[in-house]
């Protein structure tokens, strides 16, 4: 069977009678069987998925099928499944059942996707390559050597893969679009409220955003109309009304650009992927776009304060695994003391363990004001920063990551090198502002290298039409 890239090819195919739901689900399982060696899945719903298939099948003869009647799609093991196992690739988690359906999940089933099985990811989504997961690391299947990017690391390679057609992942600091550009597939992250997060295991909850994961614009537009949106289970979702992405006309305007004067300067971004963003301008200036270089005097202090933050939000939210109420309990314990600390000791993965610490530490009575109020301070100015800058153009071009794939164990000593991989990402979560990284050439190792593009809040619309227009090009 053909390698489908659009919902809109699998339902000419169906329509004409050449495949079925059941058979392109089967495909998609055997390909689940043949490359289970990049560790992308942690579960695989086949029984289920088949059954759901035929039911959908049915739906399309007696015409009654929903919106993703026919696309086959993947969960990040953050998202609760009602009747399934949801652990954040963690130890801490160990045998837990979701007891419903997250909001995003939900409206996917709503509409006839089929629901193939649960992605491994960095454990609790902390993490820029997925080797920091309790089921082991995820490998890109171009070089199973390398890392495929993270936290969403199982998610993306799963599109890329051929395992499913669309994932829905999680992005807190850049973790849909940094394994999206590793992969060479298109990552996207809408506005902070855009989708609910009703049924989102949480990391740091000022700053996750479910994200999609696809091999096209037209998926991630349709996909993203069908699962934003309120939700009374979620009082941070916005109620802005969500447009019909998937009808929407090209993007025809000239559009106003900046882009980091840093992304072609600094030393750590590498030479490849500064002359696929140079191409880019050059692409866009020829088509008469205005393309200006910008200075972003904060940027030294978006990591600083996206990682003071989201770690204090961690403290705070993982303090809820603690061996009494669900997942993992500590077979050591020997009082209510013991069990919590043996059972968090034991449970959770050291990353997450520095990172609880971490935001311990600075939301401590003698380090509150020192760091976690002044990291609210600069998140204000960062986002005042970006915003102004969006009043004057209307988008805001970066590289997506600073290197193209990198190798298994290369930073795993060097957190401060890991944690860099991050820095073009992190801003549009500070700001909660919509990004999307798409491919765009490879480096010389024949590796993917993607581009990030920033738009306004709630302006996904021409965020998706623009992108979709530069990969006509």
């Amino acid at each position: 069977m053909k390698r489908y890239n659009t919902l809109r090819e699998v339902r000419s195919d169906i329509a004409s009678g050449a495949i079925s739901c059941v058979t392109l689900t089967q495909y998609y399982l055997d390909n689940i069987e043949r490359k289970k060696h990049l560790n992308a899945y942690v579960e695989v719903y086949a029984n289920e998925a088949l059954a759901q298939a035929a039911i959908v099948d049915e739906k399309i003869k007696a015409g009654t099928a929903g919106k993703l009647a026919g696309m086959v799609v993947g969960l990040k093991d953050v998202l609760c499944h009602k009747g399934h196992g949801v652990q954040a690739s963690s130890k801490i988690l160990s045998g837990f059942i979701s007891q419903f359906n997250g909001t995003a999940v939900q409206r996917l089933i709503d509409e006839d996707a089929i629901i193939i099985g649960r992605q491994n990811c960095d454990e609790f989504a902390m993490g820029s390559s997925n080797e920091n997961s309790a089921f082991g690391p995820v490998l890109n299947e171009i070089d199973p050597t390398r890392v495929p990017g993270g936290s969403s690391g199982g998610t993306a390679v799963a599109v890329q893969a051929d395992t499913c057609l669309v994932s829905l992942g999680s992005d807190t600091g850049g973790s849909v679009r940094q394994p999206a550009a590793f992969c060479g597939i298109v990552g996207f992250k809408p506005t902070y409220s855009r989708i609910s997060r009703y049924g989102l295991l949480a990391y740091a909850s000022s700053f996750d955003s479910i994200g999609i994961i696809a091999r096209s614009i037209e998926d991630t537009a349709l996909v993203l109309e069908v699962i934003a949106g309120s939700d009374d289970n979620d009082s941070t979702v916005s109620t802005t009304v969500v447009p019909e992405y998937s009808k929407s006309t090209p993007y025809t305007k000239k559009a106003s650009v900046c882009y980091l004067k840093e992304a072609l300067e600094s030393p750590g971004v590498a030479d490849d992927i500064k002359e696929v963003m140079r191409k880019q301008i050059a692409s866009l200036q020829a088509k008469g776009h205005t393309v200006e270089p910008v200075a972003f005097p904060l940027l030294d202090y978006i990591l600083p304060t996206y990682y003071i933050l989201t770690t204090a939000e961690a403290s705070s939210n993982l303090s809820r695994y603690d061996g009494v109420k669900y997942g993992y309990r500590s077979s050591n314990a020997t009082d209510l003391l013991s069990l919590y600390t043996k059972t968090r000791s034991e449970g959770f993965g050291k990353e997450v363990k520095k990172r609880i610490m971490l935001g311990t530490f600075v939301l401590s009575a003698g380090f509150y004001d020192a760091y976690y109020t002044k990291a609210q301070k600069i998140r204000r100015l960062i986002k005042e920063t970006t915003e102004g800058l969006l009043q004057q153009y209307d988008f805001v071009l970066t590289p997506t990551t600073t290197t193209t794939a990198f190798k298994i164990g290369d930073h795993s000593g060097d957190p401060i090198s890991m944690y860099l991989a991050d820095i073009f990402t992190v801003q549009a979560n500070i700001c909660g502002i919509p990004a999307i990284s798409f491919p765009k050439g490879t480096d010389a190792n024949g590796l993917p290298i993607g581009l990030q593009l920033m738009t306004r809040a709630f302006e996904e619309e021409s965020l998706l039409t623009f992108t979709q227009s530069l990969l006509d090009d």
